[in-house]
This record gives structure tokens, sequence and C-alpha cells, in this order.
């Protein structure tokens, strides 16, 4: 496991402390691990919407190919 070391400003720094002391977190590292994955799964979310959106290719692909050409 790497260690990382990250500035934060003191709004997020007293945001940690509130998550600790309401026994949400474990400690500061915890509440950084958190948001990660939350972060993870919102991009993983936002990925399939995405996907769900882009047109689908149906039919004969060397009918479809002939018509990229």
């Amino acid at each position: 496991m790497t260690t990382l070391s990250v500035p934060v400003p003191p709004h997020m720094e007293e945001f940690i402390e509130k998550q600790i002391q309401e026994g949400k977190a474990s400690n500061k590292a915890d509440v950084v691990r958190r948001a990660l994955r939350l972060l993870e799964e919102e991009d993983a979310v936002q990925a399939i919407l995405k996907t769900q959106n882009e047109p689908t290719l149906k039919g004969d692909l060397r009918q479809l190919a002939k018509k990229i050409r």
C-alpha cells in the first residue's frame, strides 16, 4: 500500500475531523479512502450512463462497414 501526503484546506481538515469525531471513520486515512471509493463508484456510474446513450450498431457488420467507408 502506498502512503500519500496531500495538503488540504482548513475546511476539509475540519470535515475530516468531524467524520472521525462522529464515528463515521476511524482515522484520517479512512475518511480519504471512503471519499476515493465514492469517487470511483461515481465514475463507474457515469461511464455506464454514458455508454447507455451511445448509439448501438445493429445489423450485418459488412453492410455497416460499407456505410462507414
